[in-house]
């Protein structure tokens, strides 16, 4: 780098580093309006929410002047924000922080907001319109953004001061912006530098996207490529004459999708939303080789003259409706007759052989290699892909991760096309698909391999340097994957042992949905002993959608039919044991949890030093919808958390009674923030947005914990219970909800024996407790309903039916 480049990088790093955004002003408050401005006050900011006044006439004078109505259309979305599903606030008590109005006479709130992001109806003169008019009003340095998902950029701002193009950026978020992991980054040719990199920033570590840099060019990256994918899925579906439910069968998680897949993620999202896209696209790249791919077939014409959008018009490729019995049925589209029909679940041979194989790089190569009409399906579509990703290099972005990554994020694949084609290897799919009649970019005929893995970090082909370079931003980041083979220390079947430097120690958990049994037991017990052996800390998390979905019923369930409650009593005496080792050992333990943090997950983070949790953390103790009660340790530390808050004149049965409640009917925090509301955290505990930080900031947590002088913990002894009266109010009140039909006779069953370890078991008052005494009732009371039918029934029911049972 020469001087003046890190001089200019030295100064971008200042800027970025001195630049704030504490208020907000979002412009325009429809669906996806609304929903931007929920997320910003999710991570504090105070946020404007501004739209037009009706359109509608008044009813009269009097009214035209009220607040109330010029208001009405803000507070009308921002009401439904607060109640749409799924939830836009991680707490709808933030929902305060955002202060509506109109945009005739409340625009001079803008005057003082950090950043001005318009997402107003997609016409250029209604926008331009609009920034003419924020010109007056925004301060200097106020960033100015557009949410534009089709409309160029450089045409916003014709007209506007250089001072407003200096500071005017793109800012695409993907619907719904809270969960959708995209952020597209789209400066123009006079945005300053340091707005740029601010934004990718910003949009990294405060919003918890994925920032991609992206180009002035129609659909910017992540569209353009995905919604080709979708019209060459398509297109190929008319070529080889498959079904609807084939298509979705082949094109979802078996494949690294959403379970979406094709036909129903048209329908939920709208297919005149992609058709929208699709022509878009078509009518803005007079010089895309593969224009003619945006143009619609015929399975999307018909449906298109029809007004068949999926489920804004109640029928699209799927219909719902009701059989004889009142039940409800989806029916699919009969892509050759236009008539619905049930929907079944196809038998395809090739899908079984990639069902076998656990790794998803490993499942493309069975599917590109089988000689039915579905490899010929997926040989085209995926050529397809690759083809045109591989020419649009460097027409929409410079580097192959920027598209990998916003294809990744923005659809919801697990990897993305470079990465795929990484997987089949790159020169031998380059020679099946030119001996297939495609043309591929001549730089591709270079690489040998896309990515690879160089000290733990992941590296990618730089075209210009024709040299391996780390991706921009990932440098601070754990990717286990990269570790896997370099950093292991131990393993077993269930769980594996990772150095992750500094003195901390990793362990993840690789089972199914990481569930917890024996493997993980062992498991988390080998760490304890070669942490406080020879490391510092010890950090427990993962790079999987989900921390840990609970414990492992399989073995239980068996030993609970045999009526081997000896066998049971072993199992739950060695999960509490390995519980209090975790929360009682020498060296700290961070828990890093994101997504499913159920039953036996969430307890063993109840026994975790500190929890660094993914903002998308769904927490919960959910034992009782399989006819049981948390006996970990989670209901023992729901009460000692509980009752270590208690001070003089509280209400001890209505704070308890909120424990007895969310364990009883099963709630599942819907955010860390709910979880933290919930007491499933704690105040000290903290979050993350972005979730390729997570690990990252757990491993910081430890050491900090290590360099502050960590003090191992002792078992409390006197833990405060109410007795015979809370068991009382806890029985009286689940009778309550059994005659409120609100609960079965074997949910009374549960809380009764819930409301007896709550309470404290058999004592005639109030008392104090230890933790050894709460666990021991906890093992009694679960080992009693392992002996109840209707417990089995409800184990079995999620066994080998996957769906809850209420009986």
């Amino acid at each position: 780098m020469t001087q003046v480049a890190q001089a200019s990088a030295a100064k971008s790093a200042k800027n970025t580093a001195e630049r704030h955004i504490r208020k907000v002003a979002i412009l325009g408050s429809g669906v996806m309006g609304s929903r931007i401005a929920a997320h910003f006050a999710n991570i504090g900011c105070e946020v404007v929410l501004l739209d037009i006044i009706p359109l509608e006439d008044p009813k009269d004078e009097k009214q035209e002047k009220s607040l109330l109505w010029r208001n009405s259309l803000v507070n009308k979305f921002l009401v439904q924000a607060t109640k749409s599903k799924p939830a836009p606030f991680y707490s709808n008590a933030f929902a305060s922080r955002i202060k509506t109005g109109n945009l005739t006479d409340n625009l001079d709130w803008i005057a003082d907001c950090d950043l001005i992001l318009e997402a107003v109806i997609e016409r250029l003169d209604i926008k331009q319109q609009l920034f003419e008019r924020v010109e007056k009003y925004r301060r200097e340095d106020a960033i100015i953004a557009s949410n534009t998902s089709g409309i160029p950029m450089h045409m916003l701002i014709e007209g506007r001061t250089q001072g407003f193009k200096d500071h005017f950026c793109g800012m695409h978020f993907f619907n719904p912006p809270r969960y959708m992991r995209l952020l597209e980054i789209i400066p123009c040719k006079d945005t300053k530098p340091e707005i740029v990199d601010f934004l990718l920033h910003y949009g990294d570590l405060h919003l918890g996207k994925e920032t991609v840099l992206c180009k002035d060019t129609p659909a910017f990256i992540a569209n353009r490529v995905g919604v080709f994918a979708i019209m060459s899925t398509l297109h190929a579906v008319e070529k080889y004459g498959l079904t609807v439910a084939e298509v979705d069968r082949l094109t979802g998680p078996i494949i690294g999708r959403a379970k979406s897949a094709t036909f129903r993620t048209l329908d939920v999202v709208g297919l005149d939303t992609t058709i929208k896209v699709a022509n878009g696209v078509a009518q803005n790249v007079p010089n895309d080789e593969q224009k003619h791919m945006f143009e619609l077939p015929n399975i999307v014409k018909e449906l298109d003259n029809r007004k068949w959008y999926g489920d804004k018009t109640k029928q699209g490729y799927f219909k719902k409706t009701k059989d004889e019995k009142g039940k409800t049925v989806i029916l699919e589209l009969d892509l050759t007759t236009y008539e619905y029909k049930p929907t079944e679940k196809p038998k395809i041979s090739v899908f079984g052989k990639a069902k076998e194989e656990d790794d998803l790089s490993k499942r493309f190569s069975i599917f590109l290699n089988d000689d039915s009409k579905y490899g010929d399906f997926f040989r085209t579509t995926f050529y397809d892909v690759f083809a045109y990703v591989s020419n649009r290099i460097p027409e929409i972005a410079d580097h192959t991760y920027q598209i990998d990554n916003a294809v990744a994020a923005g659809f919801g694949w697990e990897m993305g096309p470079f990465a795929i084609w990484d997987a089949l290897g790159v020169k031998e799919t380059i020679a099946k698909m030119e001996e297939a009649g495609y043309k591929v970019a001549d730089w591709v005929k270079n690489v040998d391999s896309f990515f690879k893995t160089e000290n733990g970090k992941k590296m990618y082909f730089d075209i210009e340097s024709k040299s391996y370079k780390t991706i921009p931003g990932t440098e601070e980041f754990i990717v286990l994957d990269a570790i896997r083979t370099t950093n292991k220390v131990w393993g077993n079947d269930g769980t594996t042992i990772f150095d992750l430097g500094d003195g901390v120690l990793g362990l993840e958990f690789h089972t199914k949905m990481n569930a917890i049994g024996g493997e993980v037991i062992e498991g988390i017990n080998t760490a304890i002993s070669l942490a406080e052996k020879s490391y510092s800390s010890l950090v427990i998390g993962n790079d999987a959608p989900n921390f840990s979905a609970g414990a492992n019923l399989a073995m239980l369930y068996m030993y609970a039919l045999e009526q081997e409650f000896d066998e049971i009593e072993m199992i739950i005496s060695q999960f509490q044991n390995t519980m209090m080792r975790a929360k009682f050992s020498a060296i700290p333990v961070v828990s890093a949890t994101s997504g499913l943090v159920l039953g036996g997950g969430c307890e063993l983070c109840l026994h975790s030093d500190h929890v660094q949790a993914h903002t998308e953390t769904y927490m919960g103790l959910v034992e009782v919808g399989v006819g049981l009660i948390p006996a970990g340790g989670g209901t023992k530390e729901m009460i000692r958390r509980t009752a270590n808050t208690f001070t003089t004149g509280d209400p001890k049965l209505n704070r308890l009674q909120d424990v007895f409640l969310n364990i009883a009917t099963a709630k599942v925090a819907t955010s860390a923030q709910e979880a933290l509301e919930m007491g499933y955290l704690r105040g000290h505990d903290d979050y993350t947005l972005n979730r390729s930080r997570l690990l990252a900031d757990a491993k910081r947590k430890a050491m900090e914990m290590v360099a502050s002088g960590y003090t191992q913990p002792i078992q409390q002894l006197n833990i405060d219970v109410e007795g015979k009266s809370a068991l009382a109010a806890f029985t009286a009140g689940a009778v309550g909800m059994l005659y409120g039909h609100y609960a079965t006779p074997h949910d009374i069953k549960i809380a009764k024996k819930l409301a007896y370890v709550i309470s404290g078991g058999d004592l005639s008052g109030a008392a104090q407790v230890s933790e050894q005494y709460l666990l021991d009732l906890e093992r009694e009371a679960f080992l009693s309903l392992c002996g109840e039918q209707k417990t089995l029934d409800r184990i079995n029911s999620i066994l080998f039916k996957g769906k809850p049972l209420r009986n």
